[in-house]
């Protein structure tokens, strides 16, 4: 259910960073409904009933009438003085508060965990974050333009009819506040319906940046014409959720149209019976309907600028939403310091089930001492990489305790945490920079020096040195113009420059061919020197010289040895060993 003030609570605190400037932007938009469209009528009426002064000198009227003109003249030269400083303000104010949104919402989805990017399409988190800041954007023009400048205008009117006639003055009100009460109730009924077109826009989004992320796959598959076909259902849901908004817009304008019709014309009566009954002066007749005019041109601009800031409102909850959802991982309220140095792991009694009720782990104990390397084998969904995303915190244990060094990983930071852990993924994706920034990301602070020897080391200074703008080279996004094994050598190096206690290489070079695997074997035998070592594998071939292979078999450990030792077992590893074909795990 929509709650603009459960929104809003997001958005305030960084408006009161500015709290000054915010309020005084409201203070100078009273200028122009106060001076151009209250007071200068009130000349104009002025004027109105002195030319229509019978039988006076006209000479005589001379100082009085250039009073009026030189007040009108000041009136709009002020005027436009201060909202020409307003409208500065406003522009300085929305930059800055916009440029604080957009950095609030990045904050919060690197709060989100791992699972948090594996259930959201990325496009469609990126158009919800730039919907977010425009949001604000166009909430406060409308805020400012047609509900706070209309507000000032009808009350200052009301506040001049009070003193000319406080039966204009009742019908005035009575009339336009009733006029507001029936829009706001008919804009009520079309927040709910621009919520679900916000809603499937963004999945429109989050599939169009599904589709050209893996337009690789679909080529290669021959299945364009069933994205495109897909795609036509998420667009057709689309366009049938922005009619109904649109609709309902429409029909609240035809209200409108017909309540605005009234009004004007009822204003237009009351002023003709007024003067004809003798009850007010031309002046005043021209003062009614100057007001009625302003006054409708604001309210028939509250309808249009209701449905805007409805629309808007949807964009902002989008993101809301993402915010109210409490991550997956969280760093403790009162964190340790960090005493992890040596490498020494241990999993005591780790229990894992996902969301779903699915368990991968039950009552699960390793110990890795430290600089062991040990490999990790088994079949697919045996619990391998749960284990590494566990030792990461990528997600949580359900139950058990995970220690490092003795000291429990739920204790001190994420950050900390990854700080002594060099990771290498299958599948490394790399940021659209420079290579030299790709390598140089696990620190920040290392020389260039320092960066190509780390390079030389994981053979990636070999196809580097001979692009055209060398370590400059930008990747392309997700590092698409480099080949996967040329994106898993600057992954290694960039572990390499990190040079944590502990490394982690889930299938670190399954994309490599078998030189590139012999050369980066030999670089991965420096690396692991001192340091505590889990690769997993489905290559078994790379890790026949680790310390200790475990083999899982359904979250649970049903041997473990060293390669020699498991084969003469002839068990599970064995079988696997033996049914591998070029190296690989059938």
């Amino acid at each position: 259910m929509f709650n603009l003030k459960e929104s809003i609570s997001y958005i305030w605190p960084i408006i009161s960073k500015y709290k000054r400037t915010f309020f005084l932007i409201f203070f100078l938009y009273i200028s122009r409904p106060l001076l151009s469209n209250t007071i200068v009528p009130i000349f104009y009426k002025k004027i109105v009933d002195l030319i229509s002064i019978q039988g006076i000198d006209r000479s005589a009227l001379t100082i009085p009438l250039l009073k009026c003109v030189a007040m009108i003249a000041i009136s709009f030269i002020v005027t436009n003085i201060v909202m020409r400083s307003g409208q500065f303000l406003v522009t300085k104010f929305q930059s800055k508060v916009m440029k604080d949104l957009i950095d609030l919402a990045f904050s919060k989805f690197q709060n989100h965990s791992y699972a948090f990017f594996a259930d959201n399409f990325s496009g469609s988190l990126v158009n919800k974050s730039k919907k977010f800041v425009r949001a604000f954007e166009v909430m406060h023009d409308v805020v400012l333009d047609n509900f706070w400048v209309p507000f000032v205008g009808f009350v200052s009117v009301f506040i001049v009819f009070f003193v000319q006639s406080r039966i204009i003055a009742l019908v005035f009100f009575t009339v336009y506040v009733l006029y507001t009460l029936i829009i706001i109730l008919m804009s009520r009924k079309t927040i709910q319906a621009y919520v679900e077109k916000a809603s499937a826009d963004s999945r429109v989004t989050g599939y169009i940046a599904d589709a050209l992320i893996n337009v690789l796959s679909t080529k290669s598959s021959s299945a364009s014409g069933r994205e495109i076909e897909n795609f036509k259902k998420a667009t057709t849901e689309e366009e049938a959720l922005r009619f109904r908004a649109w609709n309902m817009s429409n029909k609240q304008q035809i209200v409108q149209s017909i309540l605005m019709i009234f009004v004007q014309v009822f204003c237009v009566f009351l002023a003709v019976d007024l003067w004809v009954t003798g009850k007010i002066t031309a002046g005043m007749f021209v003062l009614i309907q100057s007001y009625s005019i302003t006054l409708g041109n604001y309210f028939w601009d509250l309808g249009k600028s209701m449905i805007k800031f409805t629309d808007a409102a949807s964009d902002l909850k989008e993101m809301v939403d993402i915010f109210q959802k409490t991550p997956d991982v969280l760093d403790p309220e009162h964190p340790e310091v960090s005493r992890i140095r040596e490498g020494n792991l241990e999993m005591k009694n780790v229990s894992f089930y996902y969301q779903e009720g699915v368990e991968v782990l039950n009552d699960f104990s390793l110990k890795i001492h430290k600089g062991e390397k040990v490999g990790l084998v088994g079949h697919s969904g045996s619990g391998k990489s749960t284990i590494t995303k566990l030792l990461m915190r990528f997600i949580d244990i359900s139950k058990g305790e995970i220690l490092i060094d003795g000291q429990d990983i739920k204790k001190i930071t994420q950050d900390d945490l990854r700080k002594s852990i060099s990771y290498i993924s299958q599948e490394p994706v790399l940021f659209h920079r420079s290579i030299l920034d790709n390598i140089s990301y696990s620190r920040p602070d290392a020389t260039e020096e320092e960066i190509v020897e780390c390079a030389k080391k994981a053979h990636a200074d070999e196809f580097i040195s001979k692009l055209p703008s060398g370590y400059g080279t930008l990747v392309g996004e997700r590092g698409v113009k480099l080949s996967g094994g040329e994106r898993q050598r600057v992954a290694i190096a960039r572990a390499m420059l990190k040079d944590a206690p502990i490394l982690m290489l889930d299938e670190a070079t399954s994309s490599l061919d078998s030189i590139s695997e012999s050369y980066i074997q030999d670089a991965f035998n420096e690396l692991m020197k001192g340091k505590t070592t889990i690769v997993i594998a489905h290559r078994l071939s790379t890790i026949q010289k680790m310390d200790r292979i475990v083999v899982l078999d359904k979250g649970e450990i049903v041997e473990e040895g060293k390669h020699k030792d498991l084969l003469e077992k002839n068990g599970l590893y064995a079988d696997l060993w033996n049914h591998q074909t070029g190296g690989f795990l059938e």
